[in-house]
């Protein structure tokens, strides 16, 4: 899952280089994310691939890395369980963190172009984490025909979401290309040697739960001072939160599996602007109503009718407070007609139907939501996970990229591709501007979509209609 954002929101990276502070607790929706594993299908790992003009410096690419690991404490911690599950998972220091296994590089091999490139990144996307270790890994594509260099990034969902990730960029980004590679670091320093026994942790732990006993006693009254009189209307929106899903109206989006191809589509994002305002709409808009078209010319191609598609997008609730690590969204899941033939109708009713998910009163429930799931045993999480987000067609995502020029040891970063996870889905489509340009990255379910090129294909025809609807409003 990604984000979708205020299209005019900035993200912005920690001031002054002080070391990020992090709770050492997951939150709810983190630990959520985490249990939810338990079925592979619902894996939650984020991917995205950048492209450099050159390689990177790889001594200053380490020592980047290596700082980050200080500034950013999570970077050198892995997630362990509390004794007896009495409590949250917990974010402590690796003992044997090892830069090496987190940052690797590797030649490309023929054609030496980004088709290449993701070739490289679809087993990584693929493959679950090492849960002894730091949930994220890196990979330097090197040797591309045109001189340039790649950058596969993998995080786990419960490190940070999208608009999460993005601030975690700009704090590994300079501004310039000649910035002074960043000096040693001293082993262990900042990162307290050791694992907590499970006294410990479990003295922590509850230490954790009283106190939020406390907080949440004396939020109570104020709570239901707030929440009551809406009762009527929180009710059926948080059934439409978390209801199951019955079987896809889709006849060719049906089968799941952990196999995945990815694939990558550019569009001016100005483009993307004037089609929106075609009709009275936002960027967001005119993206939804291109997936939406592109997915019904794909079951053309297969001799099927389209009539409703349904859609899983996560909505950003993050503050201008909030550390850019953890997830702050909520998972808005509602159908679309995907009969519409006119581009300009398409965009009203789609954009229509995804800003009235954004009013659902369940919304501010989120996080309380997330609280409750996560009291449950993890393989009962991930079945009713499963019930709700596998019978979904698609995850569609909007998030908001670097907006400037960016480099990271004197290689400058041309394009960022996003791949979120399919949450159970058959298919997940997300858009990451990069300046001027919408980076769109598809990652399909094979056992779903048989043929990934042709549908590349069909959205690429579906944009091109929407972007033509803009220019002639």
């Amino acid at each position: 899952m990604s984000d979708q954002p205020n299209q005019d929101q900035v993200p912005s990276a920690p001031a002054g280089g002080s070391t990020v502070r992090l709770r050492e607790a997951m939150s709810p929706a983190d630990s959520v994310l985490w249990h939810i594993e338990h079925d592979p299908v619902l894996r939650s790992t984020i991917v995205a691939v950048g492209l450099f003009d050159r390689a990177p410096d790889w001594e200053r690419l380490v020592a980047r890395l290596d700082a980050a690991t200080v500034k950013v404490p999570r970077l050198a911690q892995r997630v362990v369980t509390t004794p007896f599950g009495l409590g949250p998972p917990r974010w402590v220091p690796d003992p044997d963190f090892d830069l090496s296994y987190h940052l690797r590089r590797v030649q490309a091999p023929e054609p030496r172009d980004l088709s290449a490139v993701l070739a490289i990144a679809q087993p990584i996307a693929m493959a679950a984490f090492d849960r002894e270790r730091p949930l994220w890994e890196f990979t330097v594509v090197e040797g591309l025909a045109d001189g340039r260099a790649a950058l596969i990034q993998k995080v786990h969902h419960s490190l940070t979401d999208g608009v999460g990730g993005v601030e975690l960029a700009l704090a590994l980004l300079d501004d310039r290309a000649d910035v002074p590679m960043d000096a040693p670091v001293p082993p262990h320093h900042g990162r307290p040697p050791g694992l907590p026994g499970s006294i410990e942790m479990l003295a922590r732990a509850m230490a954790d739960q009283v106190g939020g006993a406390i907080r949440l006693l004396g939020q109570v009254p104020g709570t239901a001072m707030h929440l009551l009189p809406r009762l009527p209307a929180l009710v059926p929106s948080t059934w439409r939160l978390l209801k199951p899903m019955s079987a896809s109206p889709s006849s060719v989006l049906n089968g799941r599996s952990l196999t995945r191809r990815l694939g990558v589509l550019e569009v001016p994002v100005e483009d993307l602007r004037r089609a929106g305002k075609a009709a009275d709409g936002s960027i967001n808009d005119a993206f939804l109503a291109a997936v939406v078209g592109g997915v019904s010319r794909y079951h053309s191609h297969h001799a099927a009718n389209l009539e409703t598609l349904r859609i899983t997008m996560p909505i950003n609730l993050r503050g201008s407070d909030d550390d850019f690590v953890g997830n702050h969204f909520t998972p808005a899941r509602f159908s679309v007609p995907a009969d519409i033939a006119d581009p300009v109708m398409r965009m009203k009713e789609v954009g229509r139907r995804a800003r009235a998910w954004q009013k659902e009163p369940a919304v501010e429930l989120t996080d309380g939501l997330a609280a409750a799931l996560d009291l449950l045993p993890p393989p009962v999480t991930a079945s009713v996970f499963r019930s709700m987000l596998t019978n979904v067609d698609l995850v569609a995502s909007n998030v908001p990229g670097i907006p400037m020029r960016s480099w990271i040891a004197g290689a400058e970063l041309i394009r960022e591709y996003p791949f979120a996870p399919a949450s159970g889905s058959a298919l997940s489509i997300t858009l990451m501007s990069h300046g001027d340009t919408a980076c769109i990255g598809v990652s399909c379910d094979v056992a779903a979509v048989d043929d990934p090129g042709l549908l590349c294909e069909c959205l690429h025809q579906a944009l091109g209609e929407v972007v033509a609807a803009g220019y002639r409003a």
